[in-house]
């Protein structure tokens, strides 16, 4: 049975969001929606693309496999961005009158992963400026809080700006003191300074979050139960094209954008408006 976004994204939601910076919806992703992104799973994982990695070592235990931009080759992905929930979810949350789409990232870790996903936010990985960019995090098994990824409530309000880390090693892309883009600090070792945000989920479930919320994950130390996580990145009203000064992630190309440019050409599609009667 279909769920109303409208209904489900209340005002007490958007309010904790903007407040935590990361919320959990309970079913609002019907079978239907879970068995296809299931489906597209393993077309990835029979044909992997140009930026997938596996962030685990040959003889670790488990695996810990990652890939980006999957939605332009993977008819399974590409129809969940265009025809699923995902997109008015996002646009609700974040009060966006569109929602252009960004891209798509898997995770998985099989069961026995020891390696964990390093503390990071998203937004220094990206070219894109602008207070509304979110992620949809939406498992496609069940994940207890031993498993579930952590964030830190509130980091997204903090007016800091960490330096993007690689998976494999937990090493900075950059760090870059002129621009205000810092080290980010081990919060492993800070667990009783700050308030961190995690839930048990089902299939149907997910997590918004806003692109600054700091979060880290743990592996899976499940012996017969996969981690499998789908994650699509969203942008609103606000977001524009901006450079770096360091590397970006992922690396797109060919989309014709300068600094300070509305995101909306075909890399980038809107994928939902609200109407015009829509409070948002």
């Amino acid at each position: 049975m279909s769920v109303s976004i409208s209904s489900v994204v209340s005002e007490e939601l958007i309010s904790e969001f903007e407040t935590r910076g990361a919320v959990c919806l309970r079913g609002v992703f019907d079978s239907k929606w879970v068995d296809l992104v299931a489906q597209g799973v393993e077309c990835e994982l029979a044909n992997p693309g140009p930026l997938a990695k596996d962030y685990s070592a040959d003889d670790a235990p488990g695996r810990f496999f990652g890939d980006l931009v999957m939605w332009q080759r993977v008819p399974q992905f590409r129809a969940f961005a265009f025809d699923s929930p995902a997109a008015e979810i996002a646009g609700r949350v974040m009060r966006s009158a569109k929602v252009n789409f960004y891209h798509d990232h898997l995770l998985i870790k099989e069961p026995g992963t020891r390696e964990k996903t390093p503390w990071h936010h998203d937004q220094p990985y990206y070219f894109v400026n602008g207070r509304q960019v979110c992620s949809i995090w939406m498992p496609l098994d069940p994940v207890d809080r031993d498993t579930c990824v952590r964030f830190v409530s509130g980091s997204h309000n903090w007016g800091r700006w960490f330096a993007p880390r690689y998976f494999v090693d937990g090493e900075d892309y950059y760090a870059d003191e002129e621009e205000g883009i810092e080290s980010m600090p081990d919060f492993d070792s800070a667990r009783d300074t700050h308030d961190f945000l995690f839930w048990d989920l089902e299939p149907g479930d997910c997590i918004v979050f806003h692109a600054l919320t700091i979060h880290g994950a743990p592996g899976n130390a499940a012996t017969h139960r996969r981690r499998r996580a789908y994650a699509t990145r969203w942008m609103g009203d606000d977001a524009r094209f901006a450079e770096r000064p360091g590397l970006v992630s992922p690396q797109i190309e060919g989309h014709g954008l300068k600094p300070g440019d509305a995101m909306d050409c075909a890399h980038f599609p809107v994928i939902w408006r609200a109407r015009p009667e829509s409070n948002l």
